[in-house]
């Protein structure tokens, strides 16, 4: 085997190499603290802000032409043909209020798709992607609204916000949402 001119070979030139850097290494941090956020699609109803676990949420679309839907309760808007799908689009403030809410620029459909139940809800405005850490959570909710109570899991406080935790799920779940026809 040839020899390099300090009479070393490879393997010794790298375990010499290895036992320096290891000597000169820093120490790593003996305990990383991971904490997890809690994600979810931000909305407004009404006066009141709202968020839904990300999972609950398969989408976000402006709404859309849709075609009525003759003997169907008032909080039906319509039928939507959405990239060749049909998609039942409902009013959640019609559906929880019994009034529809004015259609605005800023009008969103959030789609849910749970156990079967796939549906466009028209909500007054999508805030975004909410990250909120675990300190903030509270069992209270933002509104004592018998109408949204059923569907609320707490909420999240942040200085003088305050979010309830919306589950589309139990919504899909609720008889009174899935009896839509007259």
């Amino acid at each position: 085997m040839s020899q390099t001119p300090d009479n070393k070979d490879p393997v010794h030139i790298l375990f010499d190499l290895e036992r320096r850097l290891r000597r000169a290494a820093r120490p790593l941090p003996s305990e990383v603290e991971l904490r997890e956020d809690w994600v979810g699609i931000g909305f407004r109803l009404g006066g009141h802000r709202f968020v839904s676990p990300l999972g609950e949420v398969t989408e976000i679309l402006t709404p859309t032409d849709y075609s009525k839907v003759p003997g169907a309760k008032n909080w039906v808007q319509g039928i939507a043909n959405v990239r060749g799908n049909l998609l039942p689009i409902m009013d959640l403030q019609g559906f929880l209020h019994g009034h529809r809410a004015a259609a605005t620029r800023r009008s969103r459909v959030l789609v849910i798709n749970h156990a079967g139940v796939h549906s466009g809800l028209v909500v007054d405005e999508v805030l975004g992607l909410k990250h909120f850490m675990p300190e903030d959570q509270t069992p209270e909710p933002p509104t004592d609204d018998a109408a949204i109570q059923p569907y609320l899991d707490g909420g999240f406080r942040i200085g003088d916000e305050h979010w309830g935790v919306f589950s589309m799920r139990r919504l899909a779940e609720t008889p009174q949402f899935l009896q839509a026809a007259l």
